[in-house]
């Protein structure tokens, strides 16, 4: 009577406090077009996990969502769209190409080509001034040479 009660007592708290649980399903096609599903979709509260690999309780009610979906029948572009219409494309770990997602996609290859333009500017700038000689260096060469055989030539003076 004891363990009816407490096995009671454990269900309530659980359905109370909210606590999903997962559905099993033996089906294997359904668990894996779930499993597939579930990797493109993103954790709505953890934002960095998939809803495959989450364990919060949303994930949990969207696989099981998903599941009665793919039961009913619904492709899973069927499901996708259910759930953009739903959540926004946030839920895709893939943004569709639109003009409000176009930075997204273009703007890191944009920054690359900006970087590799401007490495190429300064080293192009570089090689240009090392190449030619300034105007006046064989004077200034000539001058140098001329200093230091004076130098090597005059008396050291003494100190006291």
């Amino acid at each position: 009577m004891r363990a009816l009660l407490a096995a009671l007592l454990v269900a309530f708290c659980g359905l109370a406090f909210g606590q999903a649980e997962e559905v099993a399903h033996p089906d294997a096609q359904v668990e894996e077009r779930l499993k597939d599903l579930g990797e493109e979709l993103r954790c709505l509260v953890c934002q960095n996990e998939t809803i495959a690999a989450s364990q919060a309780p949303l994930a949990l009610d969207l696989r099981n969502e998903i599941r009665a979906m793919i039961k009913q029948g619904k492709t899973d572009d069927e499901i996708r769209a259910f759930l953009v219409a739903r959540y926004g494309d946030f839920v895709l770990y893939k943004p569709p190409f639109m003009p409000v997602t176009a930075l997204l996609w273009i703007g890191p290859f944009a920054l690359l080509f900006v970087g590799a333009v401007i490495v190429a500017v300064v080293l192009r700038r570089r090689s240009a001034a090392g190449a030619a000689p300034r105007a006046g260096a064989a004077a200034d060469r000539a001058a140098i040479a001329a200093l230091l055989e004076g130098e090597r030539e005059a008396p050291k003076p003494r100190r006291r």
